[in-house]
């Protein structure tokens, strides 16, 4: 077997399971509407969010350990646990969108609130419980904080084929990555969503972070460190940062956008996050660089107690992002029904992410 790709280095790397659980607080906070805490998150700050990073971060991990049980134990048993894996986040998939439906049918009963409904998309549970319940089975819910559980199995289902031909000709899987990317974008390809509409990351372009995570994980930029130490891509990337923080800025305020051009505005609000647009990709990739380039692998800070919970909560990640969602309604819920103050957003918040890392702990 001719192989090319190079595996990261041996000894887990933490920082994986700290932004992967910080990735899972982030998207917790986003799910919970007018909460002033979701504002810490970063997709207040630039084009890309924690969507993006937990995508990459699932890739990257994936790679590395299925890779080395290819190279290892065989083709075979590579597919089998991939396959196995596949089917722990399809049966995970399933207990969350049951109970979190159910929940959310509930209390818009008990409550007399029916807009829960509509807002949460469960709303065909009522006029076609069977159609819906079935085509939730075959991943075409539009249930809302749902979307991307989905898009993780459909990557993982798929990434069998990728594994096998990224460890063989690295650059040349990345680059097919990249033309579907380029060619979802310019045809419109997605899949479709019941009852209408289709999916909310699109997976013909969001595979290019997940396959960009594991072509990372297996030594496609290790002919590219000297990018690292560059002054001028680092001037380049605070650059970047600075003009995403001043666009997301224009759409977050009216005000202040009507101060640009509006070809400029147009350009970037609202942000593209179905089609995972090629400035957020950018975003996002700039942020990896400064992370990788200040936070080495080796830092002591990493073993700061701060950092424990996070960390704890990167390494359960599938069991958290499952409680993290109904944790995101129960919190929209109290917010609705109390005085929704800041106190009780403040409340709300911290204990949804006390939740989170007590559930990670015990596993």
């Amino acid at each position: 077997m001719n192989i090319k790709a190079i595996l990261a280095a041996n000894g887990r790397d933490v920082r994986l399971d700290l932004f992967l659980g910080i990735a899972n607080w982030f998207i917790f906070l986003d799910h919970i509407p007018n909460n002033v805490v979701n504002w810490i998150t970063i997709r207040n700050y630039g084009f890309s969010g924690a969507a993006d990073l937990f995508i990459f971060i699932s890739g990257y991990a994936t790679a590395i350990v299925y890779a080395r049980m290819m190279l290892e134990r065989g083709f075979v048993v590579a597919a089998t646990r991939i396959f196995k894996r596949v089917w722990q986040l399809y049966a995970a998939y399933v207990v969350l969108f049951a109970i979190y439906t159910v929940t959310i049918g509930d209390v818009a009963a008990r409550y007399a609130a029916p807009d829960i409904i509509y807002e949460f998309n469960v709303a065909g549970l009522v006029d076609h419980p069977i159609r819906t319940v079935g085509h939730g089975l075959l991943l075409q819910s539009r249930t809302l904080n749902l979307d991307a559980l989905p898009l993780y199995i459909v990557l993982m289902a798929w990434f069998l084929p990728v594994l096998w031909m990224m460890l063989r000709k690295p650059d040349l899987t990345m680059a097919g990555s990249l033309a579907l990317y380029l060619a979802a974008r310019q045809f419109e390809w997605n899949l479709p969503s019941f009852p209408y509409g289709s999916w909310y990351f699109n997976p013909f372009c969001w595979q290019l972070l997940f396959v960009f995570g594991a072509w990372h994980a297996l030594g496609g930029a290790s002919e590219r460190r000297s990018i690292r130490k560059s002054r001028i891509a680092l001037c380049f990337g605070i650059a970047y940062l600075a003009f995403a923080l001043l666009m997301t800025m224009a759409g977050r305020f009216p005000a202040f956008g009507n101060m640009f051009p509006t070809w400029l505005f147009d350009a970037f609000n609202p942000n593209d996050k179905t089609n995972l647009a090629p400035y957020r990709v950018l975003h996002f990739i700039v942020m990896a660089y400064l992370v990788t380039r200040f936070v080495p692998k080796d830092w002591r800070g990493l073993e700061w107690q701060i950092f424990k919970p996070m960390i704890i909560c990167g390494q359960q990640s599938l069991a958290v992002f499952c409680v993290g969602v109904l944790l995101s309604f129960v919190g929209h819920l109290v917010l609705m029904t109390s005085s929704g103050s800041l106190l009780a957003q403040l409340f709300v918040s911290a204990a949804g992410i006390a939740i989170m890392t007590l559930v990670a702990t015990y596993i």
